[in-house]
Formats: structure tokens, sequence, C-alpha cells
């Protein structure tokens, strides 16, 4: 097949699900063309050694990338992000008519960047049908700024319209289907289709001294949170949890972002001295650090919008055959339960998640290595690339008309 890929970000960037499905598409014998930008994630500054310009082509095997410019407004604010996202549409629609013209079927990884360029290529191609891999629906970015109410409906009015003229659409979790279905999708259309992890880094390790002197400092349990420290994740939560356990266990925060300093305060007026805090380390130095702790915290903040979302820390993980303690709800907390890779409480609440923590610190070290191996195993059977890569594969033939109509999926499943 020709296959057409539309995506916002894309590598050297770190987007390696468009990435790597585009190198595993090329290596099966698919001429792939990517339409994307220049990379600029996560400074919101193109990157040291870019240009941006109009004719930007690199080529291998079966495999073209197409940039095209667009307003690196990073997420310094809902109108940068708009800018960047607008321009990236007027980008992309322009250059699509001549790139993409004969492709026999168009993957769009879905972000809600991806919505207006995705709805105006689509327009322009007509007849060539495409298939959505849908990873956020928009329903509360930015959601403190002025303005907001207004982009998210006509992000929500655009996502309408290209659900509706989708071919097919993955989700990637299981109750995201609900809200794709609702916002207009047709239901016998729509599959599950979870994401992989980047598995060049991410894979079991053995720790060495360097990654044991950085989390551990003693016998204790430790629980390492892994990531951005912001608002999604709610980590006061886990730092009010481990503050009531500081004989007991260590909670480890690796990583920065937005809500760093309240968390740092709130430790501190806790007096947690079991908190600390690693600052942002390479993808590559993770696997070690997984390895040097217990288990690895997968945290959600208490929205409807996520419960239907499984985010990536849970796929690294799994894929390193680490257990897991998950303080979320709906696809998250149900996979983690059904894979038996660890335990989950509700989120936003701190004493499930202290009573947690100290079941957990109870769990001997041979279980505990029961727990990540069953984790593995449900990863790479349900969310490993070449499972994902089949299924997606799967979607493009039966998009392109190459393949039976499938009966509609069963809600709720995860494979």
């Amino acid at each position: 097949m020709k296959i057409g890929i539309l995506s916002y970000h894309f590598p050297p960037e770190p987007a390696f699900i468009p990435g790597s499905l585009a190198e595993e598409l090329a290596a099966r014998g698919h001429e792939v063309r990517v339409l994307t930008g220049f990379p600029d994630y996560p400074g919101g500054h193109v990157y040291p050694g870019w240009r941006q310009r109009w004719h930007h082509e690199t080529h291998s095997e079966r495999l073209t990338v197409r940039r095209v410019p667009r307003y690196p407004g990073g997420a310094a604010s809902t109108g940068a992000r708009m800018a960047s996202y607008l321009s990236f549409a007027g980008s992309a629609t322009l250059t699509a008519r001549r790139f993409l013209r004969d492709v026999d079927a168009l993957y769009v990884f879905q972000l809600p960047a991806t919505t207006f360029a995705a709805a105006g290529v689509l327009r322009l191609l007509g007849q060539v049908p495409a298939v959505l891999h849908v990873q956020d629906v928009w329903t509360r970015d930015g959601a403190n700024e002025p303005g907001d109410g207004r982009w998210a409906a006509r992000v929500g009015s655009a996502m309408t319209r290209i659900y509706r003229a989708a071919a097919r659409i993955a989700v990637a979790a299981p109750s995201m289907r609900d809200l794709v279905v609702a916002a207009g999708a047709d239901p016998a259309r729509v599959r599950l289709v979870l994401n992989w992890t980047d598995e060049r880094i991410f894979y079991p390790a053995t720790p060495g001294a360097a990654a044991r002197q950085l989390v551990r400092r003693d016998g204790r349990c430790v629980v390492m949170h892994a990531g951005t420290i912001g608002p999604r994740q709610g980590l006061e939560t886990a730092v009010r949890a481990a503050a009531a356990l500081d004989r007991t266990m260590d909670l480890v925060l690796v990583g920065s972002g937005t809500d760093e300093l309240r968390v740092r305060g709130l430790a501190a007026e806790l007096g947690a001295a079991n908190v600390r805090f690693v600052e942002r380390r390479s993808p590559v130095d993770m696997p070690e650090l997984y390895a040097a702790a217990d288990y690895q915290l997968i945290m959600l903040r208490d929205l409807p919008e996520f419960r239907g979302m499984v985010p990536g820390k849970l796929q690294a993980a799994l894929s390193c055959a680490a257990p897991v303690v998950a303080s979320a709800g709906g696809d998250t907390a149900e996979l983690v339960e059904r894979a038996r890779a660890g335990l989950s409480c509700p989120p936003e609440d701190w004493a499930a998640l202290a009573d947690r923590f100290w079941l957990a610190a109870t769990i001997p070290p041979p279980t505990r290595t029961e727990m990540g191996r069953r984790g593995r195993a449900t990863y790479l059977r349900e969310m490993s690339l070449p499972a994902g890569v089949d299924r997606i594969e799967r979607l493009l033939h039966e998009a392109a008309g190459r393949g039976a109509e499938p009966a509609s999926e069963p809600r709720g499943k995860f494979a």
C-alpha cells in the first residue's frame, strides 16, 4: 500500500508512536509518506540545527518525511498553542494536495493539535480514506485561561467532523470509545489499539551502582514516580500518603513540571523527609532507575476525561517488568488489576493511597518480581509494537477496501 501519515510531532521529537509506526510499516513493504512539522517539543523552540522552510524532505527506503513550517508556540498559553495548531493546519493543507494525493489510506495520529490539520487535509483529499488514532479528546485543555471555552468548542466541532468522515477510528483506551461515539463517530468503525512504548529504551534492566545510589538510601521500599509533575497527576495526594508512612517507605519523584514548586512546598510543610526529588533524567537512564525502585507510581486526577486514558508511563513500566501502584480510576486501574501487575486505589484519596503504599511495602520481593513478570507478559501480548502495528495495518487495509468489514467490537475489552 501507499500510506500517508499525518502527525503534529515526529522524531527527533519524543513521538515514538508515529515514528515507530512509520518505520515498521515501511519495513513491512509499504510506501510511507509522513507529513509533519519541524521539531520544537517540548521547549517550544525549533531544535538547534533545524531551520523552518517549505521544501524539506528526507528519504530512506520506502519512507519519505515532509516537514512544513508552523508557529513554535509550545505550551506557553492557549493562544500560542492555537496559533501553532492553526499554522500547522494551513501548512499541511497547502502541502497535502501534491504530497499525499495518491495514497491508498491516511493514518492520522490524532491529538487535539492535529485536529484542524486533519479536517483540512481530509476535505482536500476527498476520497482518500482515513484511520484516526485518537490519543486525547479535547475537554479541559488550558481550562484556567480566558477564551478557552471558545477554542474548546471549535476543536470539538472539528473533531466531530473528522470522526464522522473517518473510515476507521482507533482509540488508545477502552472508555475513550464512548467519548468518540458520543462526539459523532460510527460505533462500528471504532477499534481499540493500545499504545506501545519505545521498546528500544524501555525493557527489563539491571540497576547499576549509580542508579541504586540515586534512588535508594536504605532498605526501605521505594515507590518512584517518573515524569511530569503537573496538574494531571495530582502528586500532592502521593506526598500526603507518603508523609503518613515516613518510617515505612520512600517516595522518589523523578522529573519536573508546572506543579513542582507546589508539590515540593507541600512536602516541606508536612515534614515528609521520605519524599525526595530527582531532576529530570534522560529516557535512556530510566530502565535502570525503574529497576532500582520497587514500584512505579501511576497518578491521574479524578476527572471524567482521565477515566478513559492510559498514560504512557504505564506502558513503559510494564515493558520494563516493573510492578506498579496506580492511583487512578477507569481504564488504568482496570488494566493494572486485570494484569495483576500491581496495586490500585481510587484517585485523589491520600488515605487509600497510603494503605496501598503500606501494603506494597509488606509484599515480599519475589511476589513483586512476579507482578512485574505478569505486567510485561500483558504488555507483550496486548500493547507491544508488533501487536499495535498489526492492528493499525489491518485498519488501513480495511479503510482502503482491502479487507472485510469487521463486526462491532464489544465495549470494555482490552484486546
